[in-house]
């Protein structure tokens, strides 16, 4: 499948799901044409964040179509005093106070996380102008992670011309221990079958096959391998495996014969960042492979972040990847 099927799919899915998702940035001009696109299209419900008189004029500016977008102006909210109480009892033990919570939900992507929270969207799609940081603070702080899930994570969809893989983690999480590098695969597994309908084959990654090396670092990816299979059996799992061994059929049979996956993965999980952010690089500028993502898990709902340089499409896409893993 090509990545323009892909993401049509992608987008198809979402428009039969029908989900509200949450543009903050309503100052950016991208996220206002993305808007009318999302809208226009029938793939998510918008609402988007500010003051309305001005988002109009900005959208008059720019010939923008605002119909059938939401706009709530979080400062005028009557949701704003409740929200501010919330915060300040998810934050008090770490000496917020009820003036520092008002101001902070004043700030749209604090309000959006909270509107997550409090269940009035589904999912939230910002980081055209706000830093990876901020982001991630707004979505960890106010929309918290589901419970049995240690770590905040992305994956990449990476999609070559004859077949397309899950990448992780290749943005966030410098170096997690084999607890976290559990989490990360199953959140990716789970991700994978949401947005691909592909049943997740997950290869632990290693520069070791089944023993082929002795270190340390081998034994990270085969304690997170045993974790998997306890935490959730349904996962079809193994480790560690080289890449050549989790992607290449002959190489796969060779050097792990009783393994389901090896040669077959289409879930790549990398022991660390370092290798994730290497890896999915090389695939994409020497491999000639797409990177749709980062696409941010371990949340309790999609609050994802964006690249400052994207493009409206890209926010289109990432707004339509929100609605399927809100599922």
């Amino acid at each position: 499948m090509s990545s323009m099927n892909l993401i049509n799919e992608i987008k198809s899915k979402a428009k039969q799901n029908k989900k509200t998702i949450i543009l903050p940035e309503s100052h950016d001009e991208r996220v206002l044409k993305a808007a009318e696109i999302l809208t226009a299209e029938g793939i998510v419900n918008v609402i988007t964040l500010g003051n309305e008189d001005k988002i109009y004029e900005n959208a008059k500016n720019l010939k923008v179509n605002l119909q059938g977008v939401r706009i709530i102006d979080q400062e005028k909210s009557d949701k704003l005093s409740d929200f501010s109480n919330l915060y300040y009892n998810l934050r008090k033990h770490k000496g917020m106070t009820i003036e520092i919570a008002h101001e902070t939900l004043k700030r749209d992507l604090f309000f959006a996380a909270m509107m997550l929270k409090e269940g009035m969207a589904d999912g939230s799609v910002a980081g055209s102008f706000a830093s990876t940081a901020d982001v991630m603070k707004a979505g960890i702080q106010c929309v918290g992670m589901p419970e049995g899930i240690s770590i905040v994570s992305s994956f990449f969809i990476m999609i070559f011309p004859e077949k397309f893989y899950s990448f992780a983690d290749c943005a966030v999480v410098p170096n997690p221990d084999a607890k976290q590098l559990a989490d990360i695969a199953i959140t990716t597994a789970d991700n994978h079958r949401k947005l691909t309908g592909q049943e997740p084959l997950v290869a632990m990654l290693s520069f070791s096959t089944k023993g082929s090396a002795k270190h340390e670092l081998a034994d990270k990816v085969i304690e997170a391998t045993k974790i998997i299979q306890q935490k959730r059996p349904d996962i079809q799992v193994d480790g560690e495996l080289q890449f050549d061994a989790a992607i290449i059929d002959s190489i796969g049979k060779k050097k792990a014969p009783n393994s389901t996956v090896a040669g077959k993965a289409n879930v790549l999980v990398f022991p660390d960042l370092q290798a994730g952010n290497i890896g999915y690089k090389i695939a994409e500028r020497l491999g000639g492979a797409e990177a749709v993502g980062p696409v941010v898990q371990g949340l309790n709902k999609p609050f994802f972040d964006l690249s400052r340089g994207c493009k409206v499409d890209d926010i289109v896409n990432v707004a339509a990847i929100a609605a399927l893993v809100s599922e």
